[in-house]
């Protein structure tokens, strides 16, 4: 862990003194665990600061300018009293959901906090009410999986107030996927979310997690998940990103499986003037699988940082790395994956891949492959290629009659094709083709309406080519 503290930035006053002045705030629903880990968190990030680019991890992504804006903390003192459709709405066509909103950092509900118990013991809603009615389970799980490794993660532990819990018994398939919705839509705020998603044994869940924005004025949202997996449990992640250029996004998802457990991820990056995503996957029971994918289409002056940490730390685990990023204008992105393999980690197989294209001689990407393996009976590969799109299947297509334009994005799309046909769910992949065709045209930037709610089945964006010829 590096220690290197150079400058007070005025976010960091701000937020030191927001915690000591508003503790009472904060803690009034902690279970003992959960205060102390707040104090030790802020002692942390007292000592240590914000993250900067001279640490190995952060080196690519510049953060100061963030660092120095004077944002407030959200606090939120009274129910909120808009229904939520006044405020945003989120719809996929043919897509049946669960869905839960979390705004401006706390768990949105009419009531103060709104905890349901379903008849199979499936628990839904906000963190705070959860650590009041369930505090056994927020004792066993939460803290245990997200490692308190740098400023930002300390910081969210000592400030987050609010969040979405979701807890799924042994034995327990979710039928409907849950749908979790962020919204910020209030101007210059810093938000802290807390998290914490726990399946049982033999559980399955498909999650949906939407990050967006309704209006274009600035925020920094500071966001840990904790996912617990146990044995034999089944979890699809899917994480829609579409905010506005004034916004900073730092999501930070650390998932602990259990044996034989299976894990599908699949991030996919819209807009944001600045995303960070980080993904610890800890492979900690034998026979553990997962599949984490990604997709980024940055433009302007947008900057996507991806942070992908696989540790095999048992024995016969299998995992799979795949994220591609088309960068246009004066677009910059950053992708980091990194695949560890214990000494007893015996017969791995670990495989990751990271291509981009960049469209203008001003893109930029930072690609940063590493395998660090100590076992000997293993399967371990990367690889990672920048380029422009291939003239001669561009001149292929104009031959046949394809304008340049629609050419140039039926090879686009193709190549994005190899992360969305992955989506499981029929309707959210035909709604996400729509809004990555929408993305490549230039047509699709945040409105004051879930991106997905773009996806008219009576308007939709159509090809004149069989994608799978290209």
């Amino acid at each position: 862990m590096e220690k290197i503290k150079e400058t007070v930035y005025p976010l960091e006053e701000i937020l030191t003194r927001y915690f000591t002045d508003h503790f009472e705030r904060l803690n009034r629903y902690d279970i003992p665990k959960v205060t102390r880990m707040r104090r030790e968190a802020m002692d942390f990030f007292k000592q240590n600061g914000f993250p900067h680019n001279k640490m190995e991890n952060w080196r690519n992504t510049d953060m100061e300018g963030i660092y120095e804006e004077k944002l407030a903390v959200f606090d939120r003192e009274i129910p909120f009293e808009k229904a939520l459709s006044k405020i945003f709405l989120c719809e996929v066509h043919g897509f049946d959901t669960r869905a839960i909103s979390v705004l401006n950092g706390s768990f949105y509900s009419p009531e103060e906090l709104k905890l349901t118990v379903d008849e199979d013991g499936v628990i839904v809603g906000s963190l705070a009410k959860a650590q009041q009615e369930y505090p056994e389970l927020i004792e066993k799980y939460y803290g245990e999986v997200m490692q308190q490794e740098d400023g930002l993660k300390a910081l969210n532990t000592a400030l987050a107030s609010d969040g979405v819990f979701i807890y799924v018994p042994d034995n327990v398939e979710v039928k409907n996927t849950i749908q979790l919705i962020n919204i910020l839509n209030k101007p210059n705020l810093v938000i802290n979310v807390r998290n914490l998603i726990v399946l049982g044994k033999n559980a399955k869940l498909t999650f949906l997690h939407c990050d967006d924005s309704v209006n274009l004025l600035a925020g920094f949202i500071n966001k840990v998940n904790e996912i617990y997996l146990g044995e034999n449990a089944e979890l699809e992640l899917y994480k829609l990103q579409n905010l506005n250029n004034e916004t900073a996004l730092l999501n930070q998802t650390a998932i602990h499986q259990s044996a034989n457990s299976r894990l599908k991820v699949n991030v996919l990056s819209l807009n944001g003037g600045l995303i960070r995503n980080e993904i610890t996957d800890l492979m900690n029971g034998e026979g553990a699988w997962s599949d984490i994918r990604g997709l980024y289409l940055m433009d302007q002056q947008q900057h996507i940082d991806n942070q992908v940490f696989v540790y095999h730390n048992m024995p016969h685990c299998n995992s799979n790395q795949l994220f591609k990023g088309i960068l246009d204008n004066e677009a910059t992105g950053v992708f980091n994956g990194y695949i560890y393999v214990a000494r007893d980690a015996q017969q791995t197989n670990a495989f990751q891949r990271n291509s981009n294209i960049l469209l203008t001689k001003t893109a930029q990407v930072d690609t940063m492959p590493h395998l660090e393996i100590y076992a000997d009976d293993v399967k371990c590969s990367h690889g990672a290629s920048v380029g422009q799109l291939d003239n001669e299947a561009l001149f292929y297509l104009m031959q046949r009659g394809i304008p340049v334009d629609d050419a140039r994005m039926l090879l686009l799309y193709a190549f994005a094709d190899a992360i969305i046909k992955e989506i499981s769910i029929e309707a959210l992949r035909i709604s996400i083709e729509d809004l990555v065709k929408r993305r490549l045209r230039g047509d699709l930037s945040i409105c004051d309406r879930c991106v997905l709610h773009c996806s008219n089945p009576d308007t939709p964006v159509i090809f004149d080519i069989d994608l799978s010829k290209i």
